[in-house]
Order: C-alpha cells, then sequence, then structure tokens
C-alpha cells in the first residue's frame, strides 16, 4: 500500500487540496501529513487567493484518520505527546491561511479526518457521511486540548460525547441540526453545491473574511488549557499499547484500564 500524497491544484483564485490514498480510504501517513503541512505554508503566502477546498480522492473518504499502522513504534507517553503536539502545529498552520476553507466531504471523516474537517471554516457533506472519533473503540488514546475544545465549539457537547464516549458515527443528516455542515446534499448535486459556495465565498471582502477568521480563532483557544498529562495518561498505557495490536490483528481489544 502506498504512502499517499497530498497535492494541491491552483485555478484564478481557488486552490483545491487533495488527500490522495484512495486505497486506504485517504488515511494520512507521516508523509501526506508533511505535504499538506508544506502546501499549508505555502498557502500562507498566496494573498491573491479567495477560497480554499479540500476533498479526498476516489470519493468514499475525506480522510479516514491516521493510518494506525504508524502507531505500532509508540512504547512511551513521550511518544504520544510529540504526536498531537505535531498535529497541533499541522492544524495550526492551517488555519493560519487568510483565505476561507472548505472541506467538500464524500463520506467518511473519521479521527484526524474530523479533526481537519474540523479545522475548516465551511463543510459541506453528502447525505450518508459519517463523521466520528471512535478512539474508546479502536485505540484508547485521546485528542489534544485544542481537538476537543473545537468538537465542542462546533459540534456541541452531547454529539461529541456519543462520538467519544459510544464510538458512534454520526451521519451528516444527524450533524445538519448542529451547525457544523454548511450544507447536506445529495451526492450528485455535491459538485454544483461546492461550486456554488466557492463562487459566494471568491464574491465577499476578503479583508472582511481574514479578520472575522482570525478574531474567531484566537477567542476560541484563548485560556486554552494544558492537556499533557491526559495525553500521557493514555498514550503511555498498557490500554493503548494492546489497541494498536489488536487493530494490527483485525481483532477486538481486551481494555483493562491500565
Amino acid at each position: 500500500m502506498s504512502s499517499g500524497e497530498v497535492h494541491m491544484q491552483v485555478e484564478g483564485s481557488v486552490a483545491r487540496i487533495w488527500f490522495d490514498r484512495p486505497e486506504a480510504m485517504n488515511s494520512m501517513t507521516w508523509k501526506m501529513y508533511n505535504d499538506f503541512e508544506k502546501i499549508s505554508l505555502r498557502l500562507q503566502t498566496m494573498s491573491k487567493l479567495r477560497a480554499i477546498v479540500l476533498r479526498g480522492v476516489g470519493g468514499k473518504a475525506f480522510v479516514a484518520g491516521t493510518d494506525i499502522h504508524q502507531f505500532s513504534d509508540f512504547d512511551r507517553s513521550e511518544h504520544g505527546v510529540e504526536y498531537e503536539k505535531k498535529m497541533d502545529r499541522i492544524l495550526n498552520e492551517f488555519v493560519s491561511i487568510p483565505a476561507p476553507t472548505l472541506a467538500v466531504i464524500d463520506d467518511l471523516a473519521i479521527g484526524g479526518g474530523l479533526n481537519i474537517a474540523a479545522s475548516c471554516d465551511l463543510r459541506l457533506a453528502a447525505t450518508g457521511a459519517r463523521f466520528g472519533v471512535p478512539i474508546s473503540r479502536t485505540l484508547g488514546n485521546c485528542l489534544s486540548m485544542r481537538n476537543y475544545a473545537n468538537m465542542i465549539s462546533l459540534i456541541g457537547e452531547p454529539a461529541s460525547k456519543r462520538m467519544l464516549f459510544l464510538a458512534e458515527l454520526m451521519t451528516a443528516e444527524e450533524l445538519a441540526g448542529t451547525g457544523f455542515l454548511a450544507r447536506v446534499v445529495p451526492p450528485q448535486e455535491v459538485d454544483t453545491a461546492s461550486d456554488e459556495l466557492i463562487e459566494k465565498l471568491c464574491s465577499m471582502a476578503p479583508l472582511t473574511i481574514t479578520a472575522s477568521k482570525k478574531a474567531l480563532q484566537r477567542l476560541r483557544t484563548a485560556n486554552l488549557p494544558s492537556g499533557e498529562d491526559l495525553i500521557e495518561l493514555c498514550y503511555g498505557s498498557s490500554d493503548f499499547q494492546e489497541g494498536v495490536q489488536a487493530f494490527m490483528a483485525k481483532r477486538r481489544p481486551n481494555w483493562t484500564g491500565e
């Protein structure tokens, strides 16, 4: 299976970012995260852009999380802290792009995929698209405080707890009432609906959008508490090791709470 890539196309005032690993539901490898960060840094300097669109290749997934096989080398809590810090840095570089960002979600946006979608300014989803963070069922790890704050702010606490505690995948229709999704349309209408949103974004005052985007981000992250102790609790546990081993063996984990 390939390490995949994240690549960008620029057409006039619109940039399109593609997560390209369809054989693995676009699950993110370290290479893909590095590609994504480099693209984000480049986009921060492109002042003429009016909209940035993110989408998964293949039509079956936006991003189905981080490739879990990569966690097999994590054998102490520090690895988890380093990983979550790196993910926060990459997503913070992405949200620092001045132009508005739109996630177009054909289907699965799970784990890291949900975090990327939640870091976009707007989200459009096909009916039936599924969203979740099933870590209580799969790995036994946790999120950074940044990503918890984003979930609570954008999805709400009740829906976040369903995803985090019950490992439920919620559909676009279920999330439509939360405000998390700007549009929910049938799959055959996704391209048209995304084009309409892009056209509308491009017609708005760019400095107003940039100022509003930065202001909202500052408010969301102001006085955000540290969560390293929680990350160490999970990533340094026997349960996390069990979760990774069970995933690779394609069996259910045997959780012990240790």
